[in-house]
């Protein structure tokens, strides 16, 4: 059972995705309206194997929230935002967040990132990871290799996972970010990319 903890100030959104989470089979969700609230839960009900922190909670300003609660606890913290550009979500990253998720993410998107985070990967939608220079080639993570030859060798996403001891559900989310890395149609399209250019 993931035990997780939610810091949103905005109560529809956070009792909206506790309550999904709650339904899904294994998770333990923690609610929290404030950076003070989330320290006292951390401090009372603690240790947590993910925190999720939403970008505007009321507390310390930009991401000094992050900061403090990744030296309050060990383990992964990520951050949410319904509004925030790319450059905070690379800025994110650089602060050690496990991840940064919109809050436009789809239900399904969303437990797939917190399945792929809480496996110890980092989580960031590709639009928010590009660049001005768009002709600067797009890497692909480790991870994403080992799901790319699993996709070339014609292994089900179910095979993958069983290779890779990953959720089935992180490696569909895997292969839907390396396709749109390789600006493929779909994941027959991306091996066909992949060996084109020799990534395979």
């Amino acid at each position: 059972m993931a035990k997780l903890l939610f810091a949103d100030d905005q109560d529809v959104m956070r009792e909206a995705l506790t309550d999904l989470l709650r339904r899904q089979k294994g998770f333990d969700v923690f609610e929290a309206r404030s950076h003070d609230d989330a320290l006292r839960v951390v401090a009372e009900n603690g240790p947590f194997d993910l925190i999720l922190l939403d970008y505007t909670l009321p507390g310390p300003i930009g991401l000094g929230g992050l900061k403090i609660m990744r030296a309050a606890c060990d383990c992964p913290v990520a951050i949410l935002s319904g509004s925030a550009p790319p450059k905070v979500a690379r800025q994110a990253l650089e602060a050690g967040a496990a991840g940064f998720l919109p809050k436009t993410l789809s239900s399904k998107d969303v437990v797939a990132a917190l399945w792929l985070m809480l496996n110890g990967e980092i989580f960031v939608p590709q639009a928010f990871l590009e660049t001005d220079d768009m002709g600067e080639e797009v890497q692909l993570t480790p991870r994403e290799f080992d799901v790319l030859r699993g996709v070339a060798a014609g292994k089900l996403n179910k095979e993958i996972a069983r290779d890779l001891k990953i959720e089935e559900v992180t490696v569909k989310l895997h292969v839907k970010t390396l396709s749109r890395k390789l600006s493929a149609k779909n994941r027959t399209h991306a091996a066909m990319r992949a060996r084109d250019i020799g990534l395979v």
